[in-house]
């Protein structure tokens, strides 16, 4: 029995040995690495084609490293993928950058993954005009999740009668779009407003910012968008501020109407102490997904204000921008009026019982006998 369990064991050993030897520690990079602009204002394609002979390791599965950045950029985004073909985003105004190996891992390698070397790509779009001529300070903010507006203004060397247009493209989209609405000013296209954006929400939006002048070229602005991040609700709606037996003030509103979605927003509640007063301050409260909240009055001022607004929150946004203020303020009665209150009354009730003494008396005077004064009826 016992040289049979090590006839086994040895068995095992010598397989263990015949596979680890046979299992290959190096494996080969795609080759033919290409990136293409198909003229999407920043989507490039880019595609490989598999190692020679990778087909021989049919026991495993291979699957490709894909990195990707600008020029600039710290760090690389990274996909991994068994697709031949890929395409991604860039800001074309800035050298595109990928680096692509070949992952190797199953029963081939003893369930050890296996790393090629890397291949490396690079593209750029040919320079065109001089870069103080890009425009510049150029923003977007998503309103409401109903419209996009984007404004811009002129380069430093931008020449007389320039004309500019925006154009833009998303996933879905069968070509590049140009705005229909620009925003002018002295009869320069200075922004754009773009509506029916939905389906272009929660992934890259390219932008192009592009002009023209007689005899003169202008550098173009790249940029890619995510709406998500550049949401601005409208203020919340309908607060009411009230107190309670308990000296608490209670606030509550409702979310702003349009398309901004409530379970996607955020709200900052301030409150601020005799706020009818110059040198009131507002106080920070609290940040909160709920529409109610109940604020201890410390200082059990005369009037109390309270202001929310509300803005995208993490889970449906990595950023964006707060709404403006919604305030509602509340008069709330101090001790000494209270008390005041209370005295006013009984002072009324005891002048008037006062009078009502005084007038009886003034008749009695009147009366000889002291007895009610008698009309006479003549006959």
């Amino acid at each position: 029995m016992a040289s049979w369990r090590l006839s086994v064991l040895a068995v095992a050993v010598v397989w263990d040995w015949v596979l680890a030897s046979s299992s290959p520690s190096t494996v080969a990079p795609p080759r033919d690495l290409q990136i293409t602009d198909p003229g999407l204002l920043g989507s490039l394609d880019v595609e490989w084609k598999p190692p020679l002979h990778i087909q021989t390791f049919k026991k495993c599965t291979v699957k490709y490293n894909f990195e990707y950045r600008n020029t600039g950029d710290r760090d690389w985004k990274v996909i991994f993928t068994r697709k031949l073909k890929l395409r991604i985003g860039f800001d074309l105004s800035r050298t595109a950058e990928v680096r692509l190996q070949t992952l190797l891992k199953g029963q081939c390698t003893g369930d050890v993954e296996v790393q090629s070397d890397w291949i490396y790509g690079t593209f750029q779009i040919p320079p065109q005009g001089k870069l103080d001529s890009e425009v510049q300070n150029f923003n977007c903010i998503y309103h409401d999740w109903e419209y996009l507006k984007c404004t811009w203004q002129p380069g430093l060397l931008t020449p007389h009668g320039v004309h500019y247009g925006l154009y833009y493209w998303y996933e879905g989209l069968e070509q590049v779009v140009q705005c229909d609405h620009y925003i002018q000013d002295h009869g320069i296209n200075l922004g754009c407003v773009l509506h029916n954006l939905s389906q272009a929400e929660y992934q890259d939006l390219n932008i192009c910012v592009n002009g023209s002048a007689a005899a003169s070229l202008l550098r173009p602005l790249y940029t890619t968008l995510h709406l998500h991040n550049l949401a601005k609700p409208s203020a919340p709606e309908q607060l009411v501020v009230s107190a309670s037996a308990a000296e608490e003030l209670r606030a509550a509103w409702s979310p702003p109407g349009g398309r901004a979605p409530p379970h996607c927003l955020e709200y900052e509640v301030q409150v601020a102490e005799d706020a009818g007063q110059a040198a009131a301050a507002w106080a920070f409260v609290s940040t909160q997904m709920e529409t109610t909240v109940t604020i201890s009055r410390a200082n059990q001022s005369h009037i109390s204000c309270v202001r929310v607004r509300g803005r995208a929150n993490i889970f449906c946004a990595d950023q964006g921008f707060w709404s403006e203020w919604t305030q509602d303020c509340f008069s709330v009665s101090r001790k000494e009026d209270k008390e005041l209150f209370i005295l006013i009354p009984v002072i009324l009730c005891l002048s008037i019982t006062l009078i009502i003494f005084m007038l009886i008396g003034q008749c009695k005077k009147r009366s000889p006998s002291g007895k009610p004064l008698q009309a006479s009826v003549g006959y």
